[in-house]
């Protein structure tokens, strides 16, 4: 299958999500990387040292407009976070010669939402996430696989270090310190890679304000396009 590199519609979309949707769709269909969903977020502390490290999109939420991951609360993305709210986020495609820029606020996503997803992920990484204090220090690799395998005991799961190790339906609940967030799009970038390097480039804005912990009302979207 030849790869899709039409240029972006013009006029163009009124709103991003959708084709941010439909972008994530066709590369998750196409199989041409392991995580088509792997996007780099940066985030910053309060005095705006940035960071950033690769996750996972788990989901794109159309209407109202907002990318949602998953991660160790008390993780340096996550105490930053708690600090400053603000984020942004890029997914590449070099297969699809597209790229998605996304900037705006997060929030914490509601706990049945978390539940939900951490009852879906594999036993093995359920025990890890219980098991590790993401990005703090330790000692040894070896300290790490001991706290990996005390914790599975406590559970009554098998070491997920054990090969031989079989699947298990024993329940294990979200920990406290780990769940979603939500990435609530305030602009987003959609690229498309053009011949002679004259790549097509739209940026649409909107403005944000905040309803609840965890939601936020949001204005009507413009858009502009850009030069390459």
């Amino acid at each position: 299958m030849k790869p899709s590199n039409e240029l972006l519609p013009e006029p163009w979309p009124a709103e991003p999500m959708s084709t941010i949707a439909a972008w994530l769709t066709e590369a998750t269909e196409r199989r041409h990387q392991p995580n088509p969903n792997a996007m780099v977020l940066a985030t910053a502390t309060r005095d705006c040292r940035p960071s950033a490290r690769v996750v996972l999109c788990k989901s794109v939420v159309v209407e109202p407009g907002y990318l949602v991951f998953y991660t160790h609360y008390e993780s340096r993305k996550g105490q930053e976070l708690k600090e400053n709210q603000h984020a942004a986020a890029v997914i590449h495609w070099d297969h699809l010669h597209r790229q998605i820029r996304v900037e705006g606020v997060v929030a914490p996503s509601p706990a049945d939402e978390s539940d939900a997803y951490f009852a879906s992920r594999p036993w093995q990484s359920r025990v890890g996430a219980w098991a590790s204090a993401q990005s703090q220090p330790i000692g040894s690799r070896e300290a790490l696989l001991s706290a990996v395998a005390k914790t599975a005991r406590r559970f009554g799961v098998p070491n997920p270090g054990d090969e031989t190790a079989r699947e298990t339906d024993i329940a294990i609940p979200r920990p406290p310190h780990w769940g979603g967030y939500r990435l609530w799009a305030d602009a987003v970038e959609l690229w498309v890679e053009g011949k002679a390097r004259v790549h097509d480039r739209v940026r649409w804005t909107r403005s944000l304000s905040e309803r609840s912990a965890d939601e936020f009302a949001a204005g009507p979207w413009t858009a502009t396009r850009l030069q390459p």
